[in-house]
């Protein structure tokens, strides 16, 4: 539980403690209800965020001076009524810390208290007032709470001469303090009192490592916590036991501590984590590793910069999305044009239940004669009144709920892949062909990437599908949609402004499609050297039991060529040769999906040895192949998810969305599905390390990657040493 405690050490000067309270705490004791400056003091006070104490503790010798002012400290207290638990530690044996060894013991004490104190707060502010006792104490006070960490260090101070009732000599005036203190001062005594904020303490990590199984906490030098309103007398250790010694050791080893702690993390990790991580205090480390992600861990994973590398242009948008692009496109058009439209959709519109070929029937009916030469664009435009006139319930219904439950299903529907598929009818390819869409869907995708929290893109499609007859122009037209957006795009900056997200587009090439293969990568070839700093690279992508790698790798001699960055569709549920064969027979940089590398364990290690990289899509790979994942039932008894596998093997890995829209999902949900699907589940740590495996395998040149790689380590760092 939460609180704020108050520490204090106390000698022949009690008053100092009320003092410090009653700036605190006005709602207990609001002693400076008539300062002159007290608007100044509240402001100090809420410029340190200070919070009321929940508990006041005291540190304090023993002897006959300290009595007497414990005595009208009980007394004050008494006088308050109790309003907050008192607890009184004091170093047996001590007086007027005349000796050395009377020193060492007090420090003992004060150093104790402190770390109790420090895990007591758990969270809350620990606040040590440095105006009491000796001078002696207030030091080992400021000393411990420069060890163990502190909210703030306090202090008050007075004009010389002072009012005398504020320090009165004789017995009566002392006995008449309790009083004096116990309720709001005259404006003449209080205006002698002035609190201050003196510095502030932060834990010193070297107290986190552990040492022959061993750490720096209260179980190790144990303080018995003191009953409330009553002393603990705490007799004098042994000198071996003192955490004085513990503390001065760990001085002295810790630049050898440290380096063993860092090089103990690198024996357990199997990925780099960002570089600046390293800089963490080890406590905050360890917290990020031990710490399971989970649903309340949503917030946090968005505000970190992120990459996906895996993410199709026509499975981005979700049908909010989708009805904007299809209004563009419906504004864009004559009024002959819409009416038309309007009726060649009609015969769809009046039906409750649309028949499974609806997308084919919608693409197979004729394209008026005068309108033959751009029949994509007629397509685009039924598509948007499909999206316009067709209400939520029935476009929830038509494109997911006819698929549910979408787990497998590329083995239990009865459609196959095409299920899988069924979501995205009319978007991508169904929208893109139409000019007017392309700067709305920009628009679109540069929001849900800042929704997202993305620092980097790469989406890919099929430029030669969107536009048959200028697949180049296409690209000219989207890179400048997306500039216009603000994004800036590849190394080119956007002249609509910089707001940190980087976009880049792959093209993606259908192995089904063999017999054009070739012409389409000479295609994008020739584009790659016009939009080089956008277009990144080439995807292969299709049914993977059409055609084998190996027939077509003559196809690809012109990218090879120009040295084109390639990923590939393979492993997602399919033979593991599959794999063997874009690595070996088309020189795959990385991998979309690839989940039957785990039952190929050379190529596993061949891929590690390689540095080529998974794209791993959680969501999907549920949908489509199945995986086992709590959150949805009808995934109970497939097989569990490769991620642990292949992090454990040190597989070069990037987790990705694949297809939001259809599977309803962003990269953040990607990284709690993987959580949820993942053997032991995934530390934030993990998740880091994750993030940054994909700016790592980025298709972007090394100067401008790195460069993006020290950037976003800095963001991330602030992030972690500022929330």
């Amino acid at each position: 539980m939460t609180k704020n405690i108050l520490l204090c050490t106390l000698g022949a000067s009690w008053a100092v403690i009320p003092e410090i309270l009653g700036w605190l705490a006005p709602g207990v004791l609001d002693l400076y209800a008539h300062h002159p400056q007290r608007a100044a003091l509240d402001a100090l006070r809420a410029q340190h965020q200070l919070q009321a104490p929940d508990e006041l503790w005291v540190c304090t010798t023993e002897g006959a001076q300290t009595q007497a002012s414990l005595g009208y400290l009980m007394s004050w207290w008494q006088q308050l009524g109790q309003p907050l638990p008192l607890r009184i530690w004091a170093a047996a044996g001590t007086d007027q810390l005349a000796s050395q060894a009377e020193c060492d013991h007090i420090r003992e004490l004060i150093l104790r208290t402190t770390l109790l104190a420090s895990e007591q707060v758990q969270g809350g502010q620990l606040l040590l007032s440095l105006a009491g006792g000796r001078k002696t104490m207030s030091a080992d006070l400021q000393t411990a709470g420069a060890i163990f960490g502190a909210h703030a260090w306090l202090h008050v101070v007075s004009p010389e001469p002072a009012p005398a009732a504020l320090f009165a000599r004789t017995p009566e005036d002392k006995a008449a303090q309790p009083v004096l203190f116990s309720q709001p001062l005259a404006a003449d005594l209080a205006q002698a009192i002035t609190p201050l904020v003196a510095g502030t303490g932060k834990r010193n990590e070297l107290l986190d490592i552990t040492i022959d199984g061993q750490r720096v906490d209260s179980r190790g030098f144990a303080l018995p916590l003191a009953e409330f309103g009553q002393v603990l007398s705490w007799p004098l250790l042994p000198q071996g036991d003192t955490l004085q010694r513990e503390l001065a050791r760990r001085q002295s080893q810790s630049s050898q501590l440290m380096g063993n702690f860092l090089a103990q993390l690198a024996q357990t990790e199997h990925h780099d984590n960002w570089r600046s991580l390293y800089r963490l205090p080890p406590e905050q480390i360890q917290a990020l590793r031990a710490t399971r992600v989970g649903p309340e861990h949503a917030g946090w994973l968005t505000a970190l910069p992120k990459a996906d590398l895996h993410r199709h242009l026509g499975g981005c948008l979700d049908l909010d999305a989708q009805r904007e692009v299809a209004q563009a496109i419906w504004d864009s058009m004559p009024r002959a044009d819409r009416l038309q439209r309007q009726l060649d959709v009609a015969w769809l519109m009046t039906q409750d239940d649309w028949p499974w070929d609806w997308p084919q029937r919608l693409r197979a009916q004729p394209t008026p004669p005068q309108r033959q030469a751009d029949a994509s664009r007629v397509r685009a435009e039924r598509c948007a009144m499909v999206l316009l006139n067709a209400d939520d319930e029935t476009l929830q219904r038509q494109l997911f709920e006819v698929t549910e439950p979408r787990v497998a299903l590329r083995q239990r529907h009865p459609h196959g892949f095409a299920a899988y598929e069924r979501p995205g009818e009319l978007s991508g390819s169904a929208l893109l062909a139409h000019p007017a869409a392309i700067a709305a869907y920009a628009r679109a995708l540069l929001a849900q990437a800042r929704a997202e929290g993305l620092a980097y893109l790469e989406l890919r499609g099929s430029p030669h599908k969107y536009r048959p007859q200028d697949p180049i122009g296409f690209l000219h037209d989207l890179r400048a949609a997306l500039q216009q957006a603000g994004v800036q795009v590849g190394a080119a900056p956007s002249p609509a402004g910089q707001d940190g997200l980087c976009i880049g587009f792959l093209w993606i090439l259908d192995r089904r499609q063999r017999d054009t293969l070739a012409q389409v990568v000479a295609q994008a070839t020739a584009a790659h050297a016009e939009l080089g700093g956008f277009l990144l690279g080439l995807d292969l992508a299709g049914d993977e039991g059409t055609h084998a790698p190996e027939t077509l790798a003559s196809a690809f001699t012109p990218a090879f060529a120009q040295c084109l960055p390639l990923t590939i569709h393979a492993g997602e549920g399919e033979a593991a040769s599959n794999i063997w064969q874009a690595a070996y027979h088309l020189h795959a940089d990385r991998i979309g999906h690839g989940l039957t590398l785990a039952a190929h364990p050379q190529l596993l290690a061949r891929f590690r040895d390689r540095g080529i990289c998974l794209e791993l899509c959680p969501s999907s790979n549920r949908e489509v192949v199945g995986f086992a994942d709590p959150a949805y039932p009808a995934s109970h008894g497939l097989p569990r998810y490769p991620l642990r596998q292949f992090m454990q093997a040190g597989l070069p890995l990037a987790l990705c969305t694949d297809n939001p829209a259809i599977s309803r999902t962003t990269l953040v949900g990607e990284f709690l599905a993987a959580a949820r699907m993942t053997e032991g589940g995934l530390s934030l740590w993990e998740c880091l390390a994750l993030m940054r495996q994909s700016f790592v395998h980025a298709f972007l040149p090394s100067a401008q990657r790195e460069s993006l790689l020290k950037r976003v380590d800095g963001q991330i760092f602030t992030l972690l040493t500022t929330r």
